[in-house]
Parts: C-alpha cells; sequence; structure tokens
C-alpha cells in the first residue's frame, strides 16, 4: 500500500515496539480500547475479560481500586466519578422499591437528603436514628423490609463515633449489611470493615486524594455475601442472569459468591447509570493515596494541638473533639482510633452569628471554602451553606447553631495555626456579648 494521505497519517501513525513499564500507574486517558483480533471483542461483554470501554473498565482505574481495596481490609472497590456517587450507587446495589434503609442522623447532609428526597422517590423510605450509641434504638428501628444499616464513622458536625462492632452485631442478626462512610476516619485511622462492617464508602475527593483537586468516590465490599443466609431478603443477587441470546445464565452470587454486592453494584448500577470517573482523576487519587498516612497522622496532630489549645481559652465556650476526654465518645476513640482521632471538629465561642463572619475575615492561614480533607486548613460556615435549608431546630440537633463553623485541619505548622486561631479570637473577643454563642466547626 502506498503512502497513506496527510489526515489519516495524523490519526493512526505511531511508534512501533513494546510499552516501557512505568513506575507510577500509567494513564489510560481513552474512551475505548482496540481489541487484538475478532474473538477478543467478545471476551469483555460474554466473560467479563479484558477492556473494551472505560465505563465498563480501565487499567489506570483499576489499579486504583486494588489499592484502596487492601488498605481498607476490603475484597474489592469500585471507584466513582464522586462521593455521592459512590454512597448513592452503593445503596441502590442493595435497595428495591417498597425497601427501607436505616440511617444515622448525624451524616452529611447531602447523604440525609438523598435519603429523605431522592431514594424516597424510588419507592424506599428512610429511618433516622438520633442516639446512634444506643444499640437497641437501631435494632428498634429495624423493619422486615430494611435491606441496609447506613452510618458515618466520624460523624459531621460534632464528631460522633459509631460502635462499628456493636451496631454490625445488629446488621448481622437481620442479614443486612452495614455501610459505613469512612470518608474523615480513613482507613489509616479505622477499617470499618475490620471491624464488622460490610461496605464501606469514601468521598475520596477529601483525605484520599489530599489535595483538593479532584473529584472521586470509592465503594470497598467486605467479600462476605452469604447468599444462603440472605439471598432471600437480595432476590436480585440470587435470580439467574441472562446469558447471550437469551439463555439462563449463573446468579451473580454463584458467579461471584461473596462478592455478589459490589459485582452488582459494577456491572448494572454504575454501568447503567454511568458515574465513572476519569482516568487521570483515578490516578491523582491514587498518587494522593500514596502519602495517606503520613498526611492524617499530621493532621490529627494538628488537631488534637488545636483543640487542646482552644479547650483553654475564655473566648471558647466547648470543644467537640473525640481526641479530648470531655467528649462522650472519648472512651470509645480510644479503643478504635489508636492511630490519631481525625482533623475535623467542632468549637464554640461566646458569640453569635456576626461574630462568626468576623473571625472567618481575620483568619489569614485557614482557607475559606467548601471542602475537606485538603493539606490546607480549611473552614466554612454551615448554617448559610450545607445547612442552610434546614429549620433552626433542624441544625440545632445536629450541633449546628447560628455561629458554627466546619474546619479541615491541615499539614500546616500547629504553631501557625494557632496563632491564626488567636488573631480571629481577639478580633472578635472585644465585640462578643456575653450571653450569646459562636459555634464552629473544625
Amino acid at each position: 500500500m502506498g503512502r497513506r494521505g496527510f489526515t489519516t497519517r495524523q490519526v493512526h501513525e505511531r511508534a512501533p515496539g513494546a510499552t516501557p513499564t512505568a513506575r507510577a500507574t500509567p494513564i489510560y486517558l481513552t474512551a475505548g480500547f482496540e481489541f487484538d483480533d475478532y474473538d477478543d471483542a467478545a471476551a469483555p461483554f460474554g466473560r467479563g475479560e479484558g477492556f473494551a470501554y472505560t465505563r465498563v473498565g480501565n487499567p489506570t482505574i483499576e489499579a486504583a481500586e486494588h489499592t484502596l481495596a487492601a488498605l481498607e481490609g476490603g475484597s474489592q472497590a469500585l471507584l466513582l466519578a464522586s462521593g455521592q456517587a459512590a454512597t448513592t450507587v452503593a445503596l441502590l446495589a442493595l435497595v428495591e422499591a417498597g425497601g427501607h434503609i436505616v440511617s444515622s442522623t448525624h451524616i452529611y447532609e447531602g447523604t440525609r437528603g438523598l435519603l429523605r428526597d431522592n431514594i424516597a422517590r424510588l419507592g424506599v423510605q428512610a429511618t433516622f436514628v438520633d442516639a446512634i450509641d444506643d444499640v437497641d434504638a437501631w435494632e428498634e428501628a429495624i423493619r422486615p423490609e430494611t435491606r441496609a444499616l447506613f452510618a458515618e464513622s466520624i460523624s459531621n458536625a460534632t464528631n460522633r463515633l459509631l460502635d462499628i462492632p456493636a451496631v454490625a452485631a445488629v446488621a448481622r442478626r437481620h442479614g443486612i449489611p452495614l455501610v459505613i462512610d469512612n470518608t474523615f476516619a480513613t482507613p489509616y485511622l479505622l477499617r470499618p470493615i475490620e471491624l464488622g462492617a460490610d461496605i464501606v464508602v469514601h468521598s475520596a475527593s477529601k483525605f484520599l486524594a489530599g489535595h483538593g483537586s479532584v473529584l472521586g468516590g470509592a465503594i470497598v465490599d467486605s467479600g462476605r455475601f452469604d447468599a444462603a443466609r440472605s439471598g432471600a431478603l437480595f432476590p436480585h443477587l440470587v435470580a439467574p442472569g441472562r446469558g447471550p441470546g437469551g439463555a439462563p445464565a449463573p446468579s451473580i452470587a454463584e458467579r461471584a459468591g461473596g462478592d455478589a454486592r459490589i459485582a452488582y453494584a459494577r456491572e448494572s448500577v454504575a454501568l447503567r447509570f454511568g458515574p465513572t470517573p476519569s482516568p487521570l482523576n483515578a490516578f491523582l487519587i491514587a498518587q494522593g493515596i500514596e502519602t495517606l498516612s503520613l498526611r492524617v497522622e499530621r493532621q490529627s496532630a494538628n488537631a488534637l494541638a488545636v483543640a487542646q489549645w482552644l479547650k483553654t481559652r475564655p473566648e471558647v465556650a466547648s470543644v467537640d473533639y473525640v481526641g479530648l476526654d470531655s467528649h462522650p465518645d472519648h472512651a470509645l476513640a480510644l479503643r478504635d482510633l489508636p492511630d490519631g482521632f481525625g482533623s475535623v471538629f467542632t468549637f464554640t465561642l461566646h458569640g453569635g452569628a456576626q461574630a462568626a463572619r468576623r473571625f472567618v475575615e481575620a483568619l489569614g492561614v485557614f482557607t475559606h471554602m467548601t471542602h475537606l480533607g485538603d493539606v490546607r486548613s480549611l473552614i466554612l460556615h454551615p448554617a448559610s451553606t450545607s445547612h442552610a435549608l434546614l429549620t433552626e431546630q433542624e441544625r440545632a440537633a445536629l450541633g449546628v447553631a447560628p455561629g458554627t463553623l466546619r474546619v479541615s485541619i491541615g499539614i500546616e505548622d500547629a504553631a501557625d495555626l494557632i496563632a491564626d486561631l488567636d488573631g480571629a479570637a481577639a478580633a472578635v473577643g472585644a465585640r462578643v456579648g456575653a450571653g450569646d454563642e459562636l459555634v464552629i466547626v473544625a
């Protein structure tokens, strides 16, 4: 064949030879993959082998998934486009119309809205447990149609810590999974699967990535689905499958065994709803994970230093940090968080909403933005942002007062963080009335 035209060459010309082995995970930034021969095209669709399309599977994404599963002590992981996508896919893989979810009240407000509004439109109800330390309350909320228990390992905003082994035991008695959002704790501080939880979700945008550059989410499954025990509750996992040409095929449980839940999440829910992460984002998340322990160790140490300093300040009414012995869950934290108490907590200043404004505006090291888990220390006003749609009574029940601020402690020098907070406290101290109240969430 003669020389091809310019346009053909600019599309098809590439260097011959084997691909070199890179130390960093290569970024397969491609929508689809070439098939070596005609029969290879059928393998991803029939046997689930190889790569065909990034929405179905991608080597860069798969590498990040492998690392996450290993760190959480799970069997498999599924990387998705955001933390909200991870929570949604995990729950939709478990429930159907007429189903029911029992959830902690103390969860991210976006997840509460998902349960209260969006999933409810699909015919799935949710019951919220206020006293998450009351194991009987979890048990009493379960109905015959309940298909999942859901909670955060460390909650927003008052730093409540869930007794995962106790609640997991309740879930096991009923043959249903306990799903834990482990974003705040990270697998470095806490591994819920090792404590009895069945499924873990993350906003990978936060501590896992660490740099605040990308969005991502993850589901990690324990691989402990028991079809004999729970198959009747999850018929979509044990019903016969559909093979080529409509021929009968093994069920997901027969094919995937204990990984049936995450196999269904991957092959049915995520595949069809399509919250696929970019391979570039997967690469950046995986790069962040390589320094996870170093960052979280430093952030936790900084947070404890800040919390201890705040506790001594006359401007501060209270500090809600699980690392302090004044927190109601401190004993549980000593048991379950031996490597640090996390970097998100609340503290309360004497003052009101105007004092909160002055405090934020006086800061120079803390960054005012919507995010957490960053290497930078961050601050936000929940009452006018994340919790703005709630009533005053609803906000109060969640520990969010008119002057509440959320702070995520970063890796800066602790002395600089304390000096910054000291300057902000001084800026508002002279104008704060003794009878007012200001809450700051860190």
